[in-house]
């Protein structure tokens, strides 16, 4: 991969799901950082600004880097708050340029369940946040961007990514960080993810709506740290900083080309250093060029 000059990002209109902490909060930072006006989207809000982990914490975070911002409390498992958070964005910002399908259901007594005891209602809801929701707001958001002159869509997977697939799948362990690793339904609804961007793109292509999916790789997420407390750390894999994914997450919106990118899934961490991106390249004063 090239890197690509990146056009100006002012005004546009970018929606995060999943935005009240992790990879989500950080986007919408980084988005704000380039004049991007940001809808945020989670289940918690939680007026007070200062709880990490609510949306409001968020807003502020947007704000303070500069930013508009709009919260929409959505459960994303609800087809009326999806098209509710669409409609939301629209009535204040005018219109919809970016979509980042971030959100992933990572709690609760599924992930220490063996396949056998995991229920329809778990496997359904897995389903419902990592592809339905996707599906729905795609459709929601793609006439809207196509009236705009065009958008980007990007979605966020997981390590069942194609970026990791060999001739033969390899068999993931049974347990990291004392729960499992395996998880039916978490993996492969992110895997029907990866190819739903896939076989849409060249469909979308004709609006100039463009689709990329990302894994980003094993983030220090609050989820992840919290799993690594008290755990060993010897031998086992270091997380990365949200801010990698979250910049990739950017640069993907801003590209210049993003034909060369659309319907292919890509690696935050690798693309990161093959590209020569840096974090403190966010200043819409340090871009390439503008359109």
């Amino acid at each position: 991969m090239e890197r690509q000059p990146e056009v100006d990002l002012t005004g546009k209109v970018a929606i995060i799901t999943g935005a009240s902490r992790g990879i989500g909060r950080q986007a919408a930072i980084d988005f704000a950082r380039r004049g991007a006006n940001v809808v945020i989207s989670a289940r918690t809000v939680n007026n007070d600004p200062n709880v990490i982990g609510s949306l409001s914490a968020t807003a502020k975070a947007v704000e303070e880097a500069g930013g508009k911002v709009l919260m929409v409390q959505a459960d994303l498992t609800q087809r009326a708050d999806l098209k509710r958070l669409v409609e939301e964005a629209v009535a204040h910002f005018g219109g919809v340029d970016i979509l980042v399908n971030n959100a992933g259901a990572t709690e609760g007594s599924v992930w220490s369940k063996e396949f056998l005891d995991i229920t329809f209602e778990e496997w359904t809801n897995h389903f419902d946040v990592h592809v339905h929701a996707p599906f729905i707001l795609m459709q929601l958001v793609t006439p809207i961007m196509a009236s705009r002159g065009g958008g980007r869509i990007i979605n966020i997977t997981t390590g069942s990514a194609e970026a990791h697939r060999l001739v033969e799948e390899v068999v993931p362990p049974t347990a990291s960080f004392g729960q499992s690793a395996t998880v039916p339904s978490y993996f492969a609804s992110k895997r029907a993810l990866d190819r739903l961007g896939n076989v849409v793109s060249p469909e979308l292509r004709k609006y100039n709506v463009f689709v990329v999916t990302m894994h980003p790789g094993f983030v220090a997420s609050e989820v992840v740290t919290t799993r690594l407390e008290g755990q060993s750390k010897e031998g086992k894999a270091v997380p990365i900083d949200t801010g990698i994914p979250a910049r990739m997450i950017v640069y993907f919106a801003a590209c210049a080309n993003p034909e060369e990118y659309t319907g292919r899934l890509f690696k935050a961490e690798r693309e990161f250093a093959e590209l020569g991106l840096d974090r403190s390249d966010l200043g819409a004063a340090k871009l390439v060029t503008s359109g």
